[in-house]
């Protein structure tokens, strides 16, 4: 779909400042905020996935924030059908949007023509029985090999969605992600992707801050309270950074001291398999996330005004 209103894309590993650019290039466009992280979808889920609170919006309309129970296992072909809808909503509208976040899968199911089949119950099952005796690991060790750029963008710690992976390759007979990305099937070709990229270092000593700040803001209190409102009773939710490791510790199978450790060992895994995943896409046109917010918006800007 063409539209000229502006449509850009935030995107990056954890910690890098993707949500602070965002904030400001929509403030300088008149633009809405579409949200691209898969845990941020869920209700709740706010000091673990560091979601914006309401007043850090700074009266910029947010949209794809809390809009699923914790007890709702949102896929990707959902996020697809209503990230498309807002954004071409908004566009109808004469209003730029800016969609911002880290799960690139969803960002790659917003932009590009992906297919996603139907379910086959009976190869959904069988695979759901083999993951069980065999572990998250070597059920994700199997999607590497089959594919490893679904490996990249699904963590271990997902199952349903490696599962789900794993049937769609078996019932296509083609990897997951065969579609991603082409030139020819993307949906908005006008598009402009931003990336931010950060020095290895200096970012593995943001992320131990970001968690070392959540526990100070009460991510355990947050994880129980939600657990209380079905948590356990839905896969995606509870299989979020953090959020699992809070669940071990509450199950009695690590200590707290661990589990705030593995969550800063987890994070910084995922942002490293981030920038792998992001940096496959020759459309993405990238900034230093060391300099400062002012000085990155400038450069997005100059890029998007160059387009």
């Amino acid at each position: 779909m063409s539209s000229s209103s502006p449509l850009i894309v935030i995107c990056g590993a954890t910690a890098t400042g993707k949500s602070d650019l965002a904030l400001a290039i929509a403030d300088e466009l008149g633009a809405q905020i579409v949200n691209a992280d898969s845990m941020q979808l869920y209700q709740g889920m706010d000091i673990g996935t560091a979601k914006l609170s309401p007043d850090e919006r700074a009266g910029i309309p947010h949209h794809l924030l809390d809009v699923a129970p914790v007890t709702q296992d949102v896929t990707v072909a959902w996020y697809q059908e209503h990230s498309r809808a807002v954004v071409d909503h908004l566009r109808s509208q004469g209003i730029p949007v800016v969609v911002v976040g880290g799960t690139g899968l969803y960002i790659k199911s917003l932009l590009d023509d992906l297919n996603f089949p139907d379910t086959d119950p009976i190869i959904r099952q069988r695979i759901t029985d083999e993951a069980e005796i065999a572990g998250n690991e070597a059920t994700h060790a199997k999607l590497a090999l089959l594919d490893p750029a679904a490996a990249l963008a699904i963590p271990a710690e997902n199952i349903r969605r490696v599962i789900r992976a794993l049937e769609v390759i078996e019932i296509t007979g083609q990897p997951y992600t065969t579609n991603l990305p082409r030139a020819d099937s993307t949906r908005y070709p006008e598009a402009i992707q931003i990336g931010l990229a950060m020095n290895r270092e200096e970012l593995g000593d943001r992320i131990n801050t970001r968690v070392d700040r959540m526990w100070d803001l009460g991510l355990v209190d947050e994880v129980e309270e939600l657990i209380n409102q079905g948590l356990l009773e839905g896969r995606t939710a509870q299989a979020a950074i953090g959020y699992s490791q809070i669940i071990s510790m509450k199950h009695g199978l690590i200590s707290e001291d661990e589990a705030k450790e593995e969550t800063k060992r987890a994070t910084r895994h995922y942002a490293k398999r981030q920038e792998t995943w992001f940096s496959r896409d020759s459309r993405i046109h990238w900034l230093s996330a060391d300099s400062t917010t002012p000085a990155r918006k400038e450069a997005a800007l100059a890029t998007i005004i160059q387009r």
